[in-house]
């Protein structure tokens, strides 16, 4: 496992029309580049992840597992606006040599994708044999498809969409408007919005997993009148994602995520599907209620040599981090024999 940063020097141009004098890419790679170059694997990460597949995605990542790096190259870039290396909100600006926090300017997907163009130019890929991702990381994939439509031979995208729902912007919604109610919203300092951030997370909690599964797992077994084990379960999970990433961040990946269309500045959304040639695996959990399988349908439906699959499970959204097995074999017998 290699942990490597790569400084782009020249300006950046955004899909807003506004610039950044320059950006840093974090990136983690896995095992060797072999001589055709062609045994690449490109993981695109969701919405609060980071660079390190292997860690967040160990499900899949790591050796013996479906994506081994004894036999590929695999390939992970922080995106930017995170918080965990790539340029975002919490770095620099060279220009003023003051911190950005929320002067950082707002980014789109699209944006994201051309930052992994360069990275990719900067390590010599030319083709990628595998692009997988889940969530946010799939629109990722679906808009460098589009972007460069003969990069990928083989896509795996999870759990995701076409275009943000107004479901999710909703969501999204919902959740800024927590950051912002936090007093200390847009103070200039890294912990501004920390309250925010994990009442955001509260909010996305609910999403990922669904009524059954907090039902099973967060269920008081006697009667009580405070102290419910619900509670202390989504008050963990805020104070352990404030205590890992930025309010500025999530504030603005998910204003990105809300812009996320393909057929932006495209045409027709049915047709713009069409355009994607590449042999795409497309997986649906059953319970997933942030990105319901309807939306994997519809993906499909209009990708012309697409296949999909819909894998059974209690665990929601979160699904795609969680079932091993059942993914696993799906990619195997769906795309990697084939």
């Amino acid at each position: 496992m290699s942990y490597q940063l790569y400084k782009y020097p020249k300006s950046f141009q955004l899909e807003s029309g506004q610039t950044l004098p320059e950006i840093e890419i974090a990136y983690h790679t896995y095992g060797k580049l072999n001589e055709k170059k062609d045994n690449v694997i490109w993981i695109c990460h969701a919405l609060t992840a980071n660079a390190d597949a292997a860690d967040w995605w160990h499900i899949l990542v790591g050796e013996k597992k479906i994506f081994d790096h004894q036999h590929y190259f695999i390939v992970c870039a922080n995106i930017l606006g995170s918080c965990y290396g790539s340029s975002g909100p919490l770095s620099i600006n060279p220009s003023t040599q003051k911190t950005y926090y929320s002067t950082f300017p707002n980014i789109t997907i699209r944006d994201m994708v051309n930052a992994h163009i360069l990275l990719k130019l900067h390590l010599g890929i030319e083709k990628i044999k595998i692009g997988a991702a889940g969530s946010m990381g799939g629109y990722q994939l679906l808009e460098w498809s589009l972007m460069e439509p003969n990069t990928f031979d083989k896509l795996v995208l999870l759990t995701t969409s076409a275009a943000e729902s107004a479901w999710g912007i909703a969501i999204h919604t919902a959740q800024r408007l927590a950051i912002e109610a936090d007093t200390s919203w847009k103070d200039f300092t890294a912990n501004a919005g920390a309250n925010g951030i994990k009442a955001a997370r509260a909010i996305g909690m609910l999403t990922y997993r669904n009524y059954k599964q907090f039902q099973k797992s967060q269920t008081d077994e006697e009667h009580k009148l405070d102290n419910f084990k619900a509670s202390s379960y989504i008050n963990y999970q805020g104070e352990k994602l404030m205590k890992r990433f930025n309010a500025y961040s999530y504030w603005l990946l998910t204003k990105a995520m809300d812009s996320h269309n393909i057929a932006r500045n495209r045409g027709n959304i049915d047709d713009v599907l069409k355009k994607i040639n590449t042999q795409t695996l497309i997986i649906g959990i059953s319970s997933d209620m942030l990105c319901p399988i309807e939306e994997q349908i519809f993906l499909a439906k209009h990708i012309p040599n697409a296949q999909l699959e819909i894998i059974d499970s209690q665990y929601g959204h979160d699904g795609f981090l969680v079932e091993e097995k059942a993914i696993s074999e799906t990619i195997n017998n769906c795309l990697i024999r084939n």
